[in-house]
């Protein structure tokens, strides 16, 4: 075991400390056991640079699918060709009004204490993309947004464009194992609103070339048909909202709602959260909320750790590989 293993092992033995090293364990437990891990990203993990250690978590098998937000999966090649010209705000709570203002005026699209550049960032991968758009569109051919990111990055057409090591795009890690993966609510992400301009415009004419979160709901469940009767599936789950949401229906979708029998529920469950535990909030309802729903088993391994994730899955992915 390497230094942080041995560091949360030794130090980290009561109250939220303990749920970090206890999730961490069982995650560990889950994959020597031949279980597979679906990990799941909110917030702006992509833009807290989380590819220094899910990129490498990626390529040891640690993770076998990935369910994430537009803005993650997007903000990650921002990320790979800008990072020189982003700007850190290490100020940011003390910003005014007019402040902020300036920022916009200087085309900085700020994350917490983070600015991304528009001009570096978003318009450098929206032409790269659009050129994917637009030869799908002509070919009549469709893919899911994430198809479409793998494509750019596997082509090498960026590969000229990186400012960090390739090595710490979680991204570029997924694309090269063609890892599965879903992008709900894609649409809300910039280069989703980008995509629509394009339709309105005309530049691309079928609004179906990329394909729908429906058709990912579907691709999913049969990944996770073909996937869960042979090896036991955890969750492991960054945040809230719809990136965590989308894909633990998948379970209950294939037995209440298509009447399939014997579906293998969820083998690990984890969630990093820093939402006040309620069971009126979704990401802070407790994990056991999720045995009603047909979603977890009375007896799956259930870990909720309450702090930020930025500090908090870093630390665990090390732990799970031995650093």
């Amino acid at each position: 075991m390497g230094p942080i293993t041995q560091f949360i092992d030794h130090h980290y033995r009561h109250f939220n400390a303990a749920a970090l090293r206890d999730a961490a364990k069982g995650y560990c437990t889950h994959i020597d056991s031949g279980g597979k891990m679906l990990v799941t990203l909110a917030g702006a993990m992509s833009t807290a640079e989380l590819g220094l250690s899910l990129a490498e978590m990626i390529r040891q098998n640690k993770v076998h699918a990935i369910s994430c937000t537009g803005a993650n999966l997007e903000e990650d090649v921002f990320n790979l060709v800008a990072h020189d010209h982003y700007v850190r705000i290490p100020n940011y709570r003390d910003l005014t009004p007019e402040d902020e203002q300036k920022l916009l005026d200087r085309h900085l699209n700020r994350v917490t204490d983070t600015c991304i550049p528009e001009e570096e960032a978003i318009r450098r991968i929206e032409r790269v993309v659009l050129e994917e758009w637009q030869k799908a569109d002509r070919d009549g051919k469709r893919y899911f947004p994430h198809e479409f990111m793998y494509k750019i990055l596997l082509s090498g057409a960026l590969k000229s464009s990186y400012q960090i090591d390739p090595k710490n795009s979680w991204l570029l890690a997924a694309a090269e194992k063609n890892l599965p993966m879903v992008v709900p609510g894609w649409e809300d992400a910039t280069l989703g609103n980008i995509f629509t301009g394009h339709v309105i415009k005309g530049d691309v004419k079928n609004v179906h070339t990329v394909r729908s979160g429906i058709e990912y709901m579907q691709s999913f469940s049969e990944w996770y048909m073909a996937t869960a009767p042979k090896t036991s599936i955890g969750f492991f789950q960054i945040g809230g909202g719809i990136a965590g949401d989308f894909p633990i229906c998948v379970v209950p979708m294939l037995s209440q709602d298509l009447g399939h029998t014997e579906v293998p529920l969820w083998g690990y469950f984890c969630q990093i959260s820093d939402s006040t535990t309620s069971f009126g909030s979704y990401s802070g309802a407790v994990p056991n909320e999720k045995i009603t729903w047909g979603k977890l088993g009375a007896k799956t391994p259930k870990y909720i750790v309450e702090s930020d994730a930025s500090i908090v899955a870093p630390l665990i992915f090390s732990y799970v590989m031995g650093q």
